[in-house]
């Protein structure tokens, strides 16, 4: 289930979010956790199961759509498809706007097959 992002979950969205490449120095972690926070165009979703294991972050651009800036799922659940159904959820969580992906989430969004979803909806 996709969940917003709050303060209280900090520790644990900076844990995830420390898996990307782009987030491996903490500085750089700490001034993208401050910009998810203080920044209207950016909203940051937690995915939680039994626990949270997965994170995604976005910002809301002028167009009519979303980017997503960051992905991230724990490295014990990944292959399990997490990381889809956090897409999936972010859609029909924003249903009127195209969700696309950003230079560093791009491979991710490239090998998942989205069309057999499309399909269904």
């Amino acid at each position: 289930m996709l969940i917003r992002y709050k303060k209280n979950y900090e520790k644990i969205a900076m844990g995830l979010l420390s898996f990307m490449p782009s987030e491996k120095d903490l500085k750089k972690l700490q001034a993208t956790m401050k910009e998810y926070e203080t920044e209207e165009d950016r909203l940051l979703f937690l995915w939680k199961e039994e626990d949270i294991i997965g994170i995604i972050g976005t910002q809301l651009l002028q167009d009519e759509a979303v980017e997503i800036q960051h992905i991230s799922v724990n490295p014990s659940h990944r292959q399990q498809g997490i990381g889809k159904k956090m897409v999936k959820a972010l859609r029909e969580t924003f249903p009127n706007k195209e969700i696309k992906p950003n230079e560093y989430t791009a491979a991710f969004f490239e090998r998942c097959d989205f069309s057999e979803d499309e399909k269904g909806d």
